[in-house]
């Protein structure tokens, strides 16, 4: 029998996830292994197999998720990258966008370009914005620039000419030149990775991409490498961070399609549980090792930001919180992104407060109670002292807990320094943590023009069931789901997860004078590139088809669904009431029709049509033995003896709070004033029972 797993690869744990002919969903964890992620992820499918008597030479296909990328850019470890431009736009990188995070800080200093200057080189050619050559390139240039660039050390070369978005031809040319005199560099075009207007944005799409090649390259390659040499013979299919999988020799071509690739498969596998359940919207929470992160699912299907910044203190979307990271302009789902997770270290800053991450203790050392060397304290270890978290095992187990390491690394860092009693301490913590994640949260609802009073929660992660009903609180916010498999949900969102891709293309007209047909015939070619990089038949696509509009004189854009609407002139009309529509839900205002709107690009999703996941997905059986501990819920409730079972002991009528909920996969606290039920998909409903505060 051949079979497929899901592997995603977390800062702390490596997440297994198995789909039998049942539909039933076996899942393992294992300890992530920084020297060689790959070791990990082979230890976790060993595992896995001898648990379901499964040989690993008949597994077929292996969807994975990873952070490979964006660790590579968070911590400064990609390749040595050289930018090639055209002659005056050296300094693109430097200049950015006006933009700063912190708009009262004088002091403030913009993150380092990934490409420094001293291996940024200008070339003499010239296109305009209409696509005339303005001047011929020259050849002579890229030829001495690839001598220079073989003496400094360099890893990867990013070339990214103004507008080759409309005449890629100089850029194609530098290419070939370039791969000619350089064949063992990692060598990357603009023209192949964002055809799109936007100098700044481009250039800084292209050079990530060439700076995070190499070591994804080298991370895929070992992948396949290992697999092999455990006798594994299965395909790897790799999540972008669209939503859809591509095989690995494309993730090898264009890499920063996967810098956001983990947090993404969470986001898929909400998605499918929202059409599942008959949600039409909700919020994902999704907290691990070393990160939290915040997303929307609107109308049954995720959102996708218009622009996106990696490698700030929170990676997010948008025009209003951002300018603190790398631009990123690719298909990437509005994922809010802050360093918050079980792992984060905790200290108390100069003025005296609380303060939770980036810093993380990882996967090794861990937090101190993990006994493995680390005395810093975390959040997890706060989590031990206030009693959310077991106090011998996690992970079923597998993962042992000294409790007390925890009691002397909180009472050390935090208690005793702030005059604090233990238990105070621990759950300020949880609170500071809370606090930090809600504005993950609120990047994607409040900075979009959304209420999150309006939507439910789907908390998962291993942390996300510890701190869900803290958030969902903090956001006033009715109910949390915690769904079966919380802890390894993003492993199960692979699982679920098709075959699909996204392209786009630069298309600048003015909506009011834009032709027939020629929009249409756009589509209809970008259409066949999707199918071609899917390696389908056209007839086996399903396609989505969004704009990217803005009103003439704005510089951002925002992205209209269209779905299958002809660019007729009544089709036009509709056009511009969506984005009216959405431009006033969003910024709060609209423009009459004096002012005119504008096209700057198309986009097209295309999935592959076949879907072989059951319609209702099931975990394997596992029973818990019911016992109790004490449980510090704050000043309110103080130490209660709270009960702690399993998922399967939950009915399916509600029962009130205190619970604590712990599974293989991870723990969910069920606070004194909530109510709680296990729907008939397994999964855990939450209900505050607080005043709506005005709320209808």
């Amino acid at each position: 029998m051949q079979w497929r797993v899901a592997t995603d690869i977390g800062g702390t744990f490596t997440d297994i996830a198995y789909l039998d002919n049942d539909g039933v969903v076996h899942t393992g964890k294992v300890p992530s292994t920084p020297d060689r992620y790959a070791r990990g992820v082979v230890n976790g499918l060993k595992e896995l197999a001898k648990k379901q008597s499964l040989l690993l030479g008949r597994m077929n296909e292996m969807v994975h998720g990873c952070t490979i990328a964006t660790n590579a850019i968070l911590e400064g470890k990609g390749a040595r990258t050289a930018l090639i431009t055209t002659a005056g736009f050296r300094d693109v990188l430097e200049l950015r966008r006006i933009r700063v995070p912190r708009l009262y800080d004088p002091l403030y200093v913009k993150p380092a370009p990934l490409s420094p200057r001293d291996l940024r080189f200008e070339v003499r050619e010239r296109v305009g914005a209409d696509g005339r050559v303005v001047e011929a390139l020259a050849e002579d240039d890229i030829r001495a620039i690839a001598e220079t660039i073989r003496a400094r050390n360099v890893e990867a070369v990013a070339v990214c000419f103004l507008h080759s978005y409309v005449y890629p031809d100089h850029e194609r040319r530098a290419g070939d030149i370039l791969r000619g005199l350089l064949p063992d560099l990692f060598i990357t075009l603009s023209i192949d990775v964002l055809p799109q207007i936007r100098e700044y944005e481009r250039t800084s799409t292209t050079v990530i991409n060439a700076y995070v090649g190499p070591p994804v390259r080298r991370y895929v390659e070992e992948m396949s490498a290992d697999l092999r040499q455990a006798g594994c013979p299965a395909k790897v299919m790799i999540m972008q961070s669209s939503g859809g999988t591509v095989g690995a020799a494309s993730v090898m071509q264009k890499p920063a399609q996967i810098v956001e690739c983990g947090p993404a498969a969470g986001v898929v596998g909400a998605a499918h549980l929202c059409k599942k359940l008959g949600i039409a919207s909700a919020i994902t929470f999704d907290m691990g090792g070393t990160t939290a992160k915040g997303s929307l699912i609107e109308h049954g299907d995720f959102i996708y930001a218009e622009s996106y910044e990696v490698g700030a203190a929170m990676s997010t979307a948008g025009a209003i919180a951002g300018g603190g990271g790398y631009a990123l302009k690719l298909p990437v789902i509005d994922i809010s992104e802050v360093g918050a997770g079980g792992g984060s270290i905790v200290r108390i800053d100069r003025g005296g407060s609380i303060r939770v991450g980036p810093q993380s203790a990882g996967a090794m050392p861990g937090p101190a109670c993990y006994g493995a060397g680390g005395d810093a304290p975390t959040v997890t270890d706060a989590n031990v002292v206030t009693g959310f978290l077991n106090q011998t095992a996690l992970a079923g187990g597998t993962v042992a807990i000294d409790a007390a390491l925890s009691h002397q690394a909180i009472d050390r860092t935090i208690a005793a320094p702030l005059d604090l009693d233990l238990h105070k301490a621990a759950y300020g913590v949880h609170l500071v943590a809370n606090a930090t994640m809600v504005r993950a949260i609120k990047a994607v609802t409040t900075y979009r023009g959304r209420d999150p009073r309006d939507f439910a929660i789907i908390a998962f992660g291993g942390n996300g069931g510890v701190h869900g009903a803290g958030i969902a609180r903090s956001l006033e916010v009715r109910r949390v789901i915690v769904p079966p498999a919380a802890g390894v949900f993003s492993a199960v969102g692979l699982l679920v997860a098709k075959r699909a891709v996204s392209v786009a293309g630069a298309f600048a007209h003015e909506l009011s004078r834009l032709g027939p047909g020629a929009a249409d015939e756009r589509f209809r070619h970008l259409q066949m590139q999707a199918a071609r990089l899917l390696d389908l038949s056209a007839n086996a696509v399903t396609y989505r088809r969004e704009v990217e509009m803005r009103y003439v004189g704005q510089a951002f854009e925002l992205s209209i669904p269209i779905d299958d609407l002809s660019f007729s002139q009544k089709a036009k009309k509709h056009l511009r009431q969506l984005f009216d529509d959405e431009h006033e839900r969003r910024f709060g205002h609209k423009f009459d029709e004096r002012n005119s709107v504008e096209i700057v690009s198309l986009k097209v999703r295309a999935e592959a049509e076949e879907d072989d996941v059951p319609a209702q997905l099931r975990m394997s059986a596992r029973q818990r033995e019911r016992e109790t501990r004490n449980v510090y819920f704050g000043d309110a409730f103080g130490i209660l003896e709270t009960p702690v079972i399993g998922r399967a002991a939950l009915e399916l009528e509600p029962a009130s709070g205190p619970l604590i909920i712990e599974e293989y996969e991870g723990t969910t606290v069920v606070p004194p004033d909530a109510v709680v039920h296990r729907d008939r998909f397994d999964n855990i409903i939450i209900d505050l029972d607080y005043e709506r505060r005005g709320r209808p």
